[in-house]
């Protein structure tokens, strides 16, 4: 499955992860040192949970850590993935309310790991459009460039799975 749009002319973020909100971290795989080469970013053991929607061999986390994979296009979802991606924005917002620390990550940090993330915010009180804000002023002005996953947030996850699942043949 393809999982990443090419080319989308966005660099890779200088840093491996950003803290978007207490306890709640958002990142990648690969990130932009200060000499400008790309880093892989690999979770060790820094977080309680990691949520992964891309994976790639060598880049963690520690066996220890709790890991939920649930690779993910960066592009228009099935019912059955945004549906994922609720799934995935409660256990991250349970998780946060236990005191636990979580990353999200996928291919750079922007689009994939911003959906979860706002989602998880929302999860926890805030408005799509505070928690869509947050994404860009914590990890970058570039996170959540997808317009689909803007969409899908302002319009709120539950109406976009009943949408989406109007086009699934029954």
């Amino acid at each position: 499955m393809k999982t990443r749009q090419k080319d989308r002319g966005v660099p890779e973020p200088d840093e491996p992860w950003s803290e978007v909100s207490p306890g709640l971290w958002m990142g990648g795989h690969f990130w932009t040192d200060g000499t400008g080469k790309v880093q892989p970013a690999v979770a060790v053991d820094e977080f309680d949970l990691v949520i992964s929607l891309l994976t790639l061999a060598g880049h963690g986390p520690h066996p220890s850590t709790q890991h939920m994979v649930t690779e993910l296009p960066d592009g228009p979802l099935t019912a059955d993935q945004i549906h994922s991606v609720q799934e995935l924005a409660r256990t991250a917002a349970h998780a946060l309310r236990d005191g636990r620390t979580v990353l999200v990550r996928c291919h750079s940090g922007y689009n994939r790991s911003g959906l979860v993330i706002a989602q998880s915010l929302i999860e926890l009180g805030h408005t799509a459009d505070a928690a869509i804000s947050l994404v860009r002023q914590r990890r970058s002005p570039r996170a959540l460039n997808n317009e689909t996953f803007e969409q899908y947030l302002t319009t709120g996850l539950q109406v976009a799975h009943l949408l989406s699942g109007l086009d699934t043949p029954g």
